[in-house]
């Protein structure tokens, strides 16, 4: 069974500036602290990532899983889903952008896991902690 988390954020930034960030998944690694390496594998039609690898600290160890990205509802949500996964049955997430007030962007991140290992409630409360907190990384670079 998955497990799911979210988190809702304002960022002091318009909502286009955080879009940018969002969907700009190569970046990642440069502020998403345990993304380690990403490898776009195949692109859409306007030659933004569709089929992602990403090599990521989890748990203690590094592990490797595909997502495929969704921009049907962009610029407002970028959604995914696992393609393959090593230690996961699947991954499905999204980033969900409104904008309450100008210049501000209210965030809710969500995201769905299933391990094929099950792991304890602390560990699972420790890892949901790690994985929520890059919405506030992303928070911190769309305010610099």
């Amino acid at each position: 069974m998955a497990d799911s988390a979210s988190e809702t954020i304002t960022i002091q930034a318009p909502i286009d500036r955080v879009w940018e960030i969002a969907a700009d998944v190569t970046s990642y690694p440069s502020w998403a602290h345990d993304v380690k390496s990403v490898n776009v594998q195949s692109s859409d039609d306007e030659g933004r990532p569709l089929d992602v690898e990403f090599r990521a600290s989890a748990l203690g160890r590094t592990t490797h899983y595909t997502l495929r990205y969704d921009y049907s509802d962009a610029p407002h949500k970028l959604s995914w889903s696992m393609v393959s996964g090593d230690i996961q049955r699947s991954i499905d997430g999204a980033y969900t952008l409104s904008s309450p007030n100008d210049g501000q962007t209210e965030v809710r991140y969500d995201l769905s896991i299933d391990l094929v290992v099950p792991l304890p409630g602390f560990v699972k409360r420790r890892a949901e902690r790690r994985i929520l907190n890059a919405v506030n990384e992303m928070k911190a670079v769309a305010e610099a």
